[in-house]
């Protein structure tokens, strides 16, 4: 044994359990009271581990970019036009630079798994992705990093993109990335998505549906396509924000259609939130989906932060946590079943998204961990529960110290 935690409480069924968790070889060797080892320890004093919490949709390649954009409207369109003119000027390395800035903030808050979409097109060409490729390896010791490659300024509108989005699928992107509210034509660029992904034998994870009409939800429509090419459970949608404003019925029919179709889907709490609604006086709709309702449909569901100090979100502290609970708040979330279910969206149920099979707090996993300054699961989510120390394959990454109280 490598390493032993002592005194920790994990999951267990609706409760917690007291245990020790014993690591060996990058790996969880055992989970029992009073572990009876030789090894390091660690005295948790009871605080919760879960498994390392699971990035599913941020923007490392435009993070940190605030002072190069103007913020006057607040809109959807605007953070996409600031955002084209800024990336006129970035570089390999200055993509690099910021976006290690940024996931090291991921890695300090307990994120150990991340997909980050990476935009590619005529003008910033394959610099995002020169930029954050290196990254990959340099923090294998403290994160899994995958890359989505994804056509911000549209796909079929701009010649060339689908040029550069095969070329950085083949030089480093693992997953096929799509924005289709970008282009005159959303179906034709959903079919060339698929094409692609089948092509290069690989996932898929789109930008969809973000306004707030719900008459026409192109999630109907890559729902079919999932079907028609066989891709169940190898299929993601972003932000959804038409389900926010659909009625039940309308609601309950994507329900159903993506849980047949095997469609994850992701909402961006804090992006969503501040785009959505922008033009209306009173009574702002919050368009954020509420997805612990598609969880009792069958559709697996994740949240994630989306962008970090940039227009189309000018805040950010890089927490899951954080967002769990903002998405707890804003979709009025109360029994502990649909809190523990923010949780799991930030855990089991993201890696599930991403497929990643070799995941969770079990024996024979790797140990991949985060403890928190609580005691339960609920408690995390409701009190945003601090990380203290990270874990990737039984490594210590980070430590943070638990505040001290002075008391006169």
């Amino acid at each position: 044994m490598d390493l032993i935690l002592r005194d920790a409480r994990i999951a267990d069924g609706e409760g917690e359990r007291a245990v020790d968790i014993g690591i060996a070889a990058g790996r969880i060797a055992a989970i029992e009271p009073a572990l009876a080892a030789d090894a390091e320890t660690l005295e948790l004093g009871g605080r919760l581990v879960t498994p390392g919490f699971v990035e599913t949709h941020v923007h490392l390649d435009k993070s940190r970019i605030l002072d190069r954009c103007a913020q006057r409207t607040g809109t959807l369109d605007e953070a996409i036009a600031e955002v084209a003119k800024a990336k006129r000027n970035f570089t390999a390395e200055d993509v690099y630079d910021r976006a290690r800035a940024t996931l090291e903030r991921c890695i300090l808050n307990g994120t150990t798994h991340m997909r980050t979409h990476l935009e590619v097109d005529p003008v910033v060409g394959l610099k995002g992705l020169e930029g954050i490729l290196p990254l990959v390896e340099e923090y294998s010791w403290a994160i899994d990093l995958e890359i989505c490659i994804f056509p911000q300024d549209g796909l079929l509108n701009l010649p060339g993109t689908d040029e550069l989005m095969v070329a950085a699928l083949q030089q480093g992107g693992s997953i096929v990335g799509a924005c289709p509210y970008t282009d005159t034509d959303p179906r034709g660029q959903i079919d060339r998505v698929f094409e692609m992904a089948r092509e290069l034998d690989r996932d898929i994870d789109m930008h969809l549906d973000f306004d707030l009409n719900p008459d026409d939800m192109d999630l109907l429509y890559v729902c079919e396509q999932t079907e028609r090419f066989g891709y169940g459970g190898r299929v993601a949608i972003g932000h959804v924000s038409k389900l926010s404003a659909a009625d039940p019925d309308r609601f309950a029919q994507a329900a159903r259609r993506l849980a047949g179709a095997g469609v994850a889907l992701t909402v961006l709490p804090a992006t969503d939130l501040y785009l959505m609604g922008r033009g209306t006086p009173q009574n702002v709709p919050r368009g954020l989906t509420p997805v612990h309702k598609l969880l009792e449909a069958g559709v697996n569901c994740s949240l994630s932060t989306n962008n970090v100090l940039n227009p189309f979100t000018p805040f950010g502290d890089c927490s899951l946590i954080r967002m769990a609970n903002l998405y707890a708040n804003v979709c009025q979330v109360g029994t502990r079943e649909d809190i523990l279910e923010c949780l799991a969206m930030i855990t089991e149920r993201s890696a599930r998204l991403m497929r990643l099979d070799d995941y969770g707090l079990a024996v024979g996993r790797p140990a991949d961990l985060v403890v928190l300054d609580c005691a339960d699961r609920a408690g995390a989510v409701a009190e945003l529960a601090t990380p203290l120390w990270g874990f990737k394959r039984g490594r210590r990454t980070f430590t943070r110290a638990p505040a001290t109280l002075h008391r006169p």
